[in-house]
Protein backbone atom coordinates (compact mmCIF):
# COMPACT_ATOMS: atom_id res chain seq x y z
CA UNK A 1 0.00 0.00 0.00
CA UNK A 2 1.06 3.57 -0.59
CA UNK A 3 0.78 6.59 1.11
CA UNK A 4 1.97 9.96 -0.40
CA UNK A 5 2.46 12.55 1.85
CA UNK A 6 2.70 16.27 0.68
CA UNK A 7 4.70 18.81 3.09
CA UNK A 8 6.90 21.77 2.85
CA UNK A 9 10.25 21.91 5.00
CA UNK A 10 9.07 25.55 6.48
CA UNK A 11 6.01 24.28 7.72
CA UNK A 12 5.84 23.76 11.70
CA UNK A 13 2.72 20.98 11.50
CA UNK A 14 4.10 18.97 8.79
CA UNK A 15 7.08 18.46 11.64
CA UNK A 16 4.54 17.57 13.77
CA UNK A 17 2.07 15.89 11.96
CA UNK A 18 5.00 13.49 10.89
CA UNK A 19 5.33 12.72 14.43
CA UNK A 20 1.92 12.19 14.54
CA UNK A 21 1.80 9.92 11.49
CA UNK A 22 4.67 8.09 12.81
CA UNK A 23 3.40 7.12 16.03
CA UNK A 24 0.44 5.52 13.75
CA UNK A 25 2.58 3.87 11.78
CA UNK A 26 4.13 2.01 15.05
CA UNK A 27 0.97 1.05 15.95
CA UNK A 28 -0.11 -0.50 12.80
CA UNK A 29 0.71 -4.40 12.11
CA UNK A 30 1.22 -3.63 8.61
CA UNK A 31 3.44 -0.83 8.39
CA UNK A 32 6.65 -3.09 6.84
CA UNK A 33 4.18 -3.25 3.56
CA UNK A 34 3.46 0.46 3.44
CA UNK A 35 5.55 2.46 0.85
CA UNK A 36 5.38 6.21 2.12
CA UNK A 37 6.90 9.17 -0.52
CA UNK A 38 7.07 12.69 0.67
CA UNK A 39 5.91 14.94 -1.83
CA UNK A 40 7.52 18.70 -2.46
CA UNK A 41 4.73 21.43 -1.78
CA UNK A 42 6.18 25.09 -0.88
CA UNK A 43 3.75 27.28 1.15
CA UNK A 44 5.49 30.40 -0.63
CA UNK A 45 7.67 29.60 -3.46
CA UNK A 46 8.38 33.04 -3.52
CA UNK A 47 10.29 34.25 -0.09
CA UNK A 48 13.59 35.37 -0.24
CA UNK A 49 16.04 33.72 2.09
CA UNK A 50 17.00 36.70 4.97
CA UNK A 51 19.29 34.64 7.40
CA UNK A 52 19.66 37.89 9.55
CA UNK A 53 16.04 38.65 9.87
CA UNK A 54 14.17 37.15 12.96
CA UNK A 55 11.38 34.52 12.27
CA UNK A 56 8.55 36.18 14.59
CA UNK A 57 9.37 39.45 13.54
CA UNK A 58 9.02 37.89 9.65
CA UNK A 59 5.75 36.02 10.54
CA UNK A 60 4.42 39.20 12.06
CA UNK A 61 5.44 41.59 8.85
CA UNK A 62 3.85 38.94 6.48
CA UNK A 63 0.79 38.04 7.95
CA UNK A 64 0.46 41.54 9.00
CA UNK A 65 -0.51 41.09 12.92
CA UNK A 66 1.33 43.08 16.16
CA UNK A 67 4.31 41.48 16.89
CA UNK A 68 2.70 40.09 20.24
CA UNK A 69 0.22 38.18 18.77
CA UNK A 70 3.04 36.51 16.63
CA UNK A 71 4.59 35.60 19.31
CA UNK A 72 1.46 34.17 20.87
CA UNK A 73 1.04 32.01 17.74
CA UNK A 74 4.43 30.74 17.92
CA UNK A 75 4.22 29.77 21.40
CA UNK A 76 1.41 27.80 20.45
CA UNK A 77 2.80 25.91 18.03
CA UNK A 78 6.49 25.32 19.89
CA UNK A 79 3.98 23.78 23.00
CA UNK A 80 2.32 21.62 20.22
CA UNK A 81 5.62 20.19 19.35
CA UNK A 82 6.43 19.77 22.65
CA UNK A 83 3.96 17.46 23.24
CA UNK A 84 5.48 15.27 19.96
CA UNK A 85 8.99 15.26 21.68
CA UNK A 86 9.75 18.25 19.23
CA UNK A 87 12.59 21.06 20.81
CA UNK A 88 11.57 24.17 18.08
CA UNK A 89 13.92 27.19 18.92
CA UNK A 90 11.67 30.09 16.40
CA UNK A 91 14.24 32.56 17.90
CA UNK A 92 17.04 30.64 15.97
CA UNK A 93 15.18 29.84 12.91
CA UNK A 94 16.17 30.81 9.65
CA UNK A 95 13.41 33.22 7.16
CA UNK A 96 14.83 30.91 3.83
CA UNK A 97 13.04 29.82 0.41
CA UNK A 98 12.85 25.58 0.71
CA UNK A 99 13.10 25.25 -2.88
CA UNK A 100 16.64 24.06 -2.99
CA UNK A 101 16.28 21.73 0.10
CA UNK A 102 13.18 20.06 -1.43
CA UNK A 103 15.24 20.05 -4.65
CA UNK A 104 17.74 18.05 -2.37
CA UNK A 105 15.33 15.70 -0.61
CA UNK A 106 14.66 14.43 -4.09
CA UNK A 107 17.87 13.76 -4.89
CA UNK A 108 18.31 11.18 -1.74
CA UNK A 109 15.01 9.86 -2.50
CA UNK A 110 17.07 8.77 -5.73
CA UNK A 111 19.54 7.29 -3.57
CA UNK A 112 17.43 5.52 -1.00
CA UNK A 113 17.84 8.07 1.63
CA UNK A 114 14.37 10.08 1.23
CA UNK A 115 13.12 9.27 4.65
CA UNK A 116 16.25 9.84 6.77
CA UNK A 117 16.89 13.56 4.93
CA UNK A 118 13.09 14.37 5.43
CA UNK A 119 13.75 14.15 9.31
CA UNK A 120 17.14 16.35 8.95
CA UNK A 121 16.09 18.99 6.78
CA UNK A 122 13.18 19.20 9.32
CA UNK A 123 14.90 19.37 12.72
CA UNK A 124 17.80 21.89 10.52
CA UNK A 125 15.15 24.16 10.12
CA UNK A 126 12.92 23.82 13.23
CA UNK A 127 15.70 22.96 15.82
CA UNK A 128 18.69 23.48 14.83
CA UNK A 129 18.20 26.78 13.19
CA UNK A 130 20.26 26.06 9.88
CA UNK A 131 19.58 27.63 6.78
CA UNK A 132 18.11 25.16 4.55
CA UNK A 133 18.45 27.55 1.22
CA UNK A 134 22.65 27.97 1.90
CA UNK A 135 24.62 25.32 -0.46
CA UNK A 136 27.55 24.57 2.06
CA UNK A 137 24.99 23.68 4.89
CA UNK A 138 22.63 21.91 2.53
CA UNK A 139 25.83 19.96 1.91
CA UNK A 140 26.95 19.31 5.17
CA UNK A 141 23.70 17.54 5.91
CA UNK A 142 24.07 15.34 2.92
CA UNK A 143 27.11 13.97 3.74
CA UNK A 144 26.16 13.35 7.50
CA UNK A 145 23.02 11.28 6.52
CA UNK A 146 24.56 9.52 3.81
CA UNK A 147 24.75 10.99 0.33
CA UNK A 148 28.06 11.72 -1.57
CA UNK A 149 29.55 15.31 -0.93
CA UNK A 150 30.39 15.81 -4.50
CA UNK A 151 27.56 14.93 -6.08
CA UNK A 152 25.53 16.57 -3.55
CA UNK A 153 27.28 19.71 -4.37
CA UNK A 154 27.14 19.51 -8.35
CA UNK A 155 23.24 18.63 -8.26
CA UNK A 156 22.62 22.11 -5.91
CA UNK A 157 24.80 23.89 -8.75
CA UNK A 158 22.82 22.39 -11.43
CA UNK A 159 18.92 22.44 -11.97
CA UNK A 160 18.42 18.42 -11.49
CA UNK A 161 15.39 18.02 -9.76
CA UNK A 162 13.75 20.97 -10.30
CA UNK A 163 11.61 19.70 -12.39
CA UNK A 164 10.44 16.94 -9.66
CA UNK A 165 9.87 19.77 -7.34
CA UNK A 166 7.15 21.53 -9.71
CA UNK A 167 5.86 17.80 -10.57
CA UNK A 168 4.98 17.63 -6.83
CA UNK A 169 3.53 20.74 -6.43
CA UNK A 170 1.05 20.30 -9.81
CA UNK A 171 -0.12 17.08 -8.48
CA UNK A 172 -0.89 18.67 -5.29
CA UNK A 173 -2.94 21.44 -7.35
CA UNK A 174 -4.35 18.77 -9.52
CA UNK A 175 -6.17 16.54 -6.05
CA UNK A 176 -6.63 20.05 -4.73
CA UNK A 177 -4.53 20.31 -2.34
CA UNK A 178 -4.41 23.67 -0.65
CA UNK A 179 -2.61 23.31 2.50
CA UNK A 180 0.20 21.02 4.71
CA UNK A 181 0.78 18.68 5.56
CA UNK A 182 -1.34 16.15 3.05
CA UNK A 183 -1.67 12.75 3.65
CA UNK A 184 -3.16 10.80 0.97
CA UNK A 185 -3.72 6.93 1.21
CA UNK A 186 -3.60 4.43 -1.25
CA UNK A 187 -5.06 7.11 -3.21
CA UNK A 188 -8.01 6.83 -1.77
CA UNK A 189 -8.68 8.32 1.76
CA UNK A 190 -7.00 11.68 2.35
CA UNK A 191 -5.71 13.51 5.74
CA UNK A 192 -5.25 17.33 6.15
CA UNK A 193 -3.16 18.56 8.88
CA UNK A 194 -1.68 17.96 11.71
CA UNK A 195 -4.76 15.13 13.18
CA UNK A 196 -4.26 12.97 16.42
CA UNK A 197 -2.60 9.79 16.06
CA UNK A 198 -6.19 8.37 15.97
CA UNK A 199 -7.02 9.74 13.28
CA UNK A 200 -3.95 8.72 10.99
CA UNK A 201 -4.35 5.22 12.38
CA UNK A 202 -8.09 4.92 11.92
CA UNK A 203 -7.22 5.75 8.39
CA UNK A 204 -4.49 3.23 7.89
CA UNK A 205 -6.73 0.65 8.85
CA UNK A 206 -9.20 1.40 6.54
CA UNK A 207 -7.34 1.67 3.73
CA UNK A 208 -5.73 -0.72 4.27
CA UNK A 209 -8.56 -3.22 4.71
CA UNK A 210 -10.00 -2.37 1.22
CA UNK A 211 -6.05 -2.87 0.01
CA UNK A 212 -6.69 -6.14 1.04
CA UNK A 213 -10.05 -6.87 -0.55
CA UNK A 214 -10.41 -4.97 -3.49
CA UNK A 215 -7.06 -6.01 -4.78
CA UNK A 216 -7.48 -6.58 -8.60
CA UNK A 217 -6.89 -10.17 -9.57
CA UNK A 218 -5.12 -9.73 -12.62
CA UNK A 219 -6.34 -11.37 -15.93
CA UNK A 220 -4.29 -12.43 -18.79
CA UNK A 221 -4.94 -12.73 -22.32
CA UNK A 222 -3.00 -15.86 -23.29
CA UNK A 223 -1.15 -16.18 -26.40
CA UNK A 224 1.71 -17.70 -27.62
CA UNK A 225 4.81 -17.37 -25.70
CA UNK A 226 7.97 -19.06 -23.70
CA UNK A 227 7.84 -20.24 -20.39
CA UNK A 228 10.98 -19.69 -17.85
CA UNK A 229 11.41 -23.92 -18.36
CA UNK A 230 12.28 -22.57 -22.11
CA UNK A 231 8.94 -24.25 -23.27
CA UNK A 232 7.37 -22.33 -26.25
CA UNK A 233 4.01 -22.89 -27.51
Amino acid sequence: MEINIWSDIRCPFCYIGKRKFEAAMKQFPNSENVKVTWKSFQLDPSIVTQPNTNAIEHLAQAKQMPLEQAKSMVEHVVNMANEEGLQFDFEKAVVANSFNAHRLLHFAKSKGLGDQLKEALLKAHFVEGKNIDDNATLIAIAKENGLDKNATEAMLNSDDFSYNVKQDEMEAQNIGVRGVPFFVFDNKYAVSGAQPTEVFLETLNKAWSEFETEKPELIVSKGDSCDVDGNCD
